[in-house]
């Protein structure tokens, strides 16, 4: 499954999570970590866990996830005991510091998978990765294959990134990302393309400001993103668009795959008098690929 958009939603809040629901986000992050107030924590447990039970009552290409709190916060078992009865799709793990962690998040996941009657390895984890400067400086671990076979996608964060490096700003006064935050991103989505998993783009904080979203939408499409974090139901549109093949593009990348069907012993071919070779070929397969499965959901 491609998750276009990840929609984060607070545990604690009936009202978003009603929301939330009823948009046509890809997927629900169902969230008990930032965006839920310590003393309100076990209320979140109790409402994300009676919203993973009601899931027949969604619609069924919406996929529930939850994110849980990070291993060195002492609170990601009792959200995974609290959660994992509702058979989630998958789990967000923020602040991850390298591989290690989602190994032992695995280990977890396993045993409760196994006390809950569900299919083994069928929760799915994305890794928020460079939410500190260890963490950016430890994801060549991802690219030489240290996770397990769950590891569904990477995703980036700035904000506690920005916290930890003491940064006054993200970004430029053109609105484009200091270098070392561009650095960070970049190599979320490497260590993504290394590992074989979704590379998703961080969230655009100003919901209100479309011209923006419209701008990193853009960035993050062309670079290889091929999904978005959201925080606010008003970003799913525009972002199920930017990530969704256009026809226009579905009819070039027929055509790569047909010219190269038509002549499977060669490397290179032309269309419309340019040269096409096999990564080209790669690409198209991959549109096509990901427009099937966007149909299927």
């Amino acid at each position: 499954m491609i998750g276009r958009s990840w929609l984060f939603v607070p545990g604690d809040s009936e009202r978003k999570q009603v929301k939330a629901l009823a948009s046509s986000a890809d997927v629900l992050i169902l969230d008990l970590e930032d965006s839920v107030a310590p003393q309100r924590r076990d209320l979140a447990r109790v409402q994300v866990a009676a919203v993973l039970r009601s899931r027949g009552q969604r619609a069924a290409s919406q996929q529930l996830w939850v994110r849980i709190n990070s291993l060195a916060s002492g609170a990601l078992l009792e959200d995974l005991i609290a959660v994992m009865p509702g058979a989630p799709d998958g789990v967000v793990l923020p602040k991850a510091v390298g591989t290690d962690e989602v190994v032992e998040l695995h280990h977890y996941l396993t045993a409760l998978e196994q006390r809950e009657a569900l299919p083994p390895q069928g929760t799915r984890v994305v890794v928020i990765a460079t939410e500190s400067a260890r963490a950016v400086l430890r994801l060549e671990g991802f690219a030489a294959g240290a996770c397990p076979q769950r590891l569904a996608g990477l995703t980036w964060g700035a904000e506690d990134l920005s916290a930890d490096l003491g940064a006054r700003e993200k970004l430029a006064p053109d609105g484009a990302l200091t270098p070392t935050f561009r650095l960070a991103r970049s190599l979320c989505l490497l260590a993504a393309a290394a590992a074989g998993v979704q590379p998703i783009d961080g969230v655009y904080t100003d919901y209100t400001d479309g011209a923006g979203l419209a701008r990193e939408l853009e960035h993050a499409r062309r670079d290889g993103f091929t999904g978005k974090l959201a925080v606010h139901p008003d970003q799913v549109g525009p972002i199920n668009a930017a990530f969704t093949p256009t026809e226009a593009e579905l009819a070039v990348a027929r055509r790569i795959v047909a010219a190269f069907q038509a002549a499977p012993d060669v490397g290179v071919t032309s269309i419309d008098g340019s040269m096409v070779d096999r990564p080209h070929l790669l690409r198209a397969q991959r549109l096509l690929a990901a427009a099937e499965a966007f149909t299927r959901q």
